[in-house]
């Protein structure tokens, strides 16, 4: 790594984690009517709070945070990965159709949950299979043909997906009343409603996810070559693409089981920095790590900002405002200046 590019990166880099702190606080200060200020958000975080400030900034704001940095961070990284794995700067979980799978499995779970049955446990296991199951479709159908293409790969994706999300409201259309409700809230996204007990389960899967796919980064670089260079490398090209695929669909599945749908993080985050960085998934991986939790923290304030105005947003309608634009954007744009 040349030293312009090298400053570039640590510029980057320590300017997301300035952001990621400030919105972490100011997420912190939201308080329904009233906004905490700074001081007595920083004070309840080191026990010197009073009672109701400690309420609401540990037990109430900063499981939501927490799992919201780490939903970020991995449907973030996810998104640079497939881009990479797919040489497609549209792959994305949510436009390929996965966070819809995912959906589909959590939906299955909401409605075969039962006494006997753990939704805590059901609810993940379903929405992994069912990704994973969406992901081989898309990418049977995409590869027909002998290439995947990128026209293919999006317009079998969004087929898939919109199939897909008429099951899911053929589900709730059918669903007793008493859980029509979860259904529809926890489709538009939700990180509220997730506790320090379902962090526990979430968080390792997307730490183990995150972890595998970041040690891919050099054979990931080799692949955006082209398979035939890669082999000529030393990659095993099936075997890497197969472990991919599979850590994505978990940490997707582990994403999307416990907070819904939330799209487009994975599609703006590292297309962004390929665009500032360049297309090394060294650095993109790690970088879209970072920009993944500060912009899914942005949305959560900007979600609760807005109740202002209107009541609490859904965090999957900010993402959608913010990325379904650049999504068009991409669509539009001609020139390819990402290293593709």
């Amino acid at each position: 790594m040349d030293q312009r590019k090298f400053t570039k990166t640590v510029i980057c880099a320590i300017v997301l984690v300035v952001l990621l702190f400030v919105f972490i606080l100011l997420d912190l200060s939201w308080a329904s009517s009233r906004t905490l200020s700074l001081s007595q958000v920083w004070d309840a975080l080191m026990g010197r709070g009073t009672w109701g400030t400690d309420i609401i900034v540990n037990d109430q704001n900063l499981p939501r945070i927490a799992i919201g940095v780490f939903v970020g961070a991995g449907l973030a990284l996810t998104g640079c990965v497939m881009q990479a794995v797919f040489r497609n700067p549209l792959a994305d979980p949510y436009i390929l159709g996965l966070s819809s799978g995912a959906s589909l499995g959590s939906t299955m779970a909401i409605l075969a949950s039962a006494s006997w049955l753990p939704l805590s446990i059901i609810q993940p296991a379903l929405a992994f299979i069912m990704c994973l199951v969406t992901m081989v479709v898309v990418y049977t159908i995409s590869r027909i043909g002998g290439s995947v293409r990128t026209e293919t790969l999006v317009l079998a994706g969004v087929a898939v997906s919109s199939l897909i999300s008429a099951i899911v409201s053929f589900l709730t259309y059918v669903a007793p009343e008493e859980k029509i409700g979860s259904i529809v809230f926890w489709s538009l996204g939700d990180l509220g409603s997730v506790d320090w007990s379902d962090m526990a389960l979430v968080v390792p899967l997307i730490i183990f996810g995150s972890a595998v796919m970041l040690t891919q980064c050099r054979n990931l670089n080799a692949m955006m070559i082209g398979d035939a260079h890669a082999m000529d490398l030393g990659v095993d090209v099936r075997r890497v693409r197969i472990l991919l695929l599979l850590v994505s669909s978990l940490v997707v599945a582990a994403c999307v089981a416990f907070t819904g749908t939330i799209g487009f993080i994975g599609l703006v985050i590292p297309h962004i920095f390929r665009i500032i960085l360049g297309p090394d998934n060294r650095i993109i991986a790690p970088i879209s790590l970072i920009g993944g939790a500060a912009f899914i923290i942005m949305c959560d304030y900007i979600a609760h900002y807005a109740s202002q105005f209107f009541s609490v947003l859904p965090i999957g309608v900010v993402t959608a405002i913010i990325g379904a634009p650049f999504f068009i954007y991409l669509l539009c744009r001609k020139r390819r200046d990402v290293g593709w």
